[in-house]
């Protein structure tokens, strides 16, 4: 990790995309687990390749998150998301986007998630 507080990735597994540091405990994980962490970078990588550009990749794989309902993947895609350089706007339109699927209460749930990853980049 540099100094900055953004990962370093491999080359072969980096776009133009600006990775914010991982949790402390994802770190301890793949510390445990190299090979876990070796196989998800490779996945991750091969999701990646075609046509779609860095901030749509981003937003399509927050809108999953919000409709698999996973908590720490949507803090950690608006944690991206913001590195990035895209909006709260922009975020909060994929949450808007996911309501008629979600329901109310759960879109809700997500919107505080979110609201509570953007406040502590403010």
């Amino acid at each position: 990790m540099s100094m900055s507080g953004i990962h370093n990735f491999p080359n072969f597994l980096m776009s133009t995309e600006v990775v914010p540091s991982p949790p402390e405990i994802y770190q301890q994980f793949v510390k445990r687990y190299p090979k876990l962490e070796k196989a998800w970078e490779q996945l991750s990588e091969a999701g990646r390749e075609g046509p779609l550009d860095d901030k749509t990749l981003r937003l399509i794989k927050l809108g999953i998150a919000i409709g698999a309902m996973r908590e720490g993947e949507i803090r950690a895609n608006v944690r991206k998301a913001v590195a990035l350089g895209i909006s709260k706007d922009e975020i909060e339109q994929v949450i808007a986007l996911a309501a008629a699927t979600l329901g109310m209460s759960a879109t809700v749930a997500v919107f505080s998630w979110v609201e509570n990853e953007l406040a502590k980049k403010a």
